[in-house]
């Protein structure tokens, strides 16, 4: 384990960048559907889901190709490089975004975001390598906790910047969030570089291979690894589940709602807020003294029950009332981390977080491939079938079933072990 002030160090830069990260990729939501229409401008409203799902497609399999190559060169020449070649591939990505003259070139700002969208991995392998045992889940979910400020403040800020309707008036433009977010990127990228400490000791490292570094060699180097296939399948149902949200949250509101770019980025704001007590506040609490098995359930069930009434509201004050279920949805993340990362040595930490990377990616892929056309057959009006939140009933779907193979897969003594104490 890395020295404390080393420690303190590492888990400080990589909280904030990881703020800084979701405030980067927050801002875009609320507004890139706005800059499809615009490059688009004879797009039928019900054909705007191939684009947010090919765009999402084009991001998923760049990921799931590079993520286990990111990991494996993590545990071969530190975390420190990964994460910063990581920071300013988002930047150069949100810079092609702002300037992009047609959708192509979208599309090939998406590849480079995933390319390098090794951020979320290579913190969570940092705090591996930083956390004792009993204080692992906590600290994972100390990342979640940034992840969420960041997402509280980047839609809100997204809003501002490129509704028209909202704050900035004319001022405000669809392009306006991209050069934000790149130049929050970059400055995120210059910060690592100068305060960003190495936490993964030369002793602990092993040579790059191959291998391990190819999506599928990833996931097969976790063979012999205790439940490791079993739980990573059940985090590709729910991460599969989750692209509902940048595939399909912005344009569904905008569709059975009315909503405008700006009432979109407040309720993620919400739901950001909502997240952050969660993941800072009240996991850290609950799961020592759950385990860690029930606290992944808690999680399941909180965005089971999430997904359907998003589906099915009507106004925008449902959409609201699900805000603190979509929160605690944030349990299962952490919980199936530390119960993965429990189960392998440290220097295979890395290869560990680019495997769940893969899988994560291969959901990616599958995800907006189920919730784009959902939202194109349903949410075209003069059908017997009009339902724009269609694709949240399909990451309804998708979670039960998760939840199910959940049960399947984990053992009794998964059940009822606790976490390890200081002590221990």
């Amino acid at each position: 384990m890395a020295k404390p002030e080393t420690s303190i160090k590492a888990i400080a830069f990589v909280l904030i960048a990881v703020m800084i990260n979701a405030i980067g990729f927050g801002i875009i939501i609320p507004v890139l559907p706005d800059l499809v229409r615009e490059l688009i401008p004879d797009l039928p409203e019900h054909n705007l889901g191939r684009y947010m799902a090919g765009m999402t497609l084009v991001f998923a399999i760049m990921q799931f190709i590079f993520m286990p190559i990111m990991g494996a060169l993590s545990d071969a020449y530190g975390r420190r490089p990964v994460m910063l070649l990581s920071l300013l591939g988002l930047a150069i990505d949100y810079f092609i975004l702002a300037l992009a003259p047609v959708i192509a070139i979208v599309f090939f700002g998406r590849a480079i975001a995933g390319t390098f969208g090794a951020t979320f991995s290579t913190a969570n392998a940092y705090m591996a390598d930083v956390s004792p045992p009993e204080k692992r889940a906590q600290n994972f979910a100390l990342v979640g906790a940034a992840f969420g400020v960041g997402f509280m403040l980047g839609p809100v800020l997204g809003g501002i910047l490129g509704d028209p309707d909202d704050i900035l008036g004319d001022l405000a433009s669809p392009r306006l969030p991209f050069y934000v977010a790149g130049v929050i990127s970059f400055l995120n990228a210059v910060l690592g570089f100068l305060v960003l400490p190495e936490t993964l000791k030369p002793e602990n490292r092993r040579a790059f291979s191959w291998t391990r570094a190819n999506p599928l060699g990833a996931l097969r180097s976790l063979k012999n690894v205790s439940n490791a296939k079993g739980l990573i399948f059940v985090l590709f149902l729910l991460a599969a589940a989750h692209t509902v949200y940048p595939t399909t949250y912005t344009i569904s509101t905008e569709t059975k709602l009315g909503w405008t770019s700006g009432d979109v980025a407040w309720s993620l704001g919400a739901f950001g807020v909502s997240s952050f007590i969660v993941q800072a506040l009240i996991i850290r609490v609950v799961i020592p003294r759950t385990g860690l098995f029930w606290a992944a359930v808690i999680g399941m069930v909180s965005t089971i029950i999430a997904y359907l009434g998003l589906g099915l509201a009507t106004n925008g004050f449902m959409v609201y009332a699900m805000g603190p279920l979509v929160a605690l949805a944030g349990f299962y993340n952490p919980a199936l981390n530390n119960m993965m990362s429990s189960r392998v040595s440290s220097s295979e930490q890395g290869e560990l977080q680019g495997a769940i990377g893969a899988a994560q990616g291969l959901a990616l892929i599958a995800g907006p491939l189920i919730m784009g056309p959902t939202f194109e057959v349903f949410a075209k009006e003069g059908t017997g079938y009009y339902q724009p939140g269609a694709p949240f009933i399909a990451a309804f779907s998708l979670s039960c079933i998760a939840m199910a193979t959940f049960f399947v897969v984990t053992t009794k003594d998964d059940r009822t072990r606790v976490l390890p104490t200081a002590a221990e």
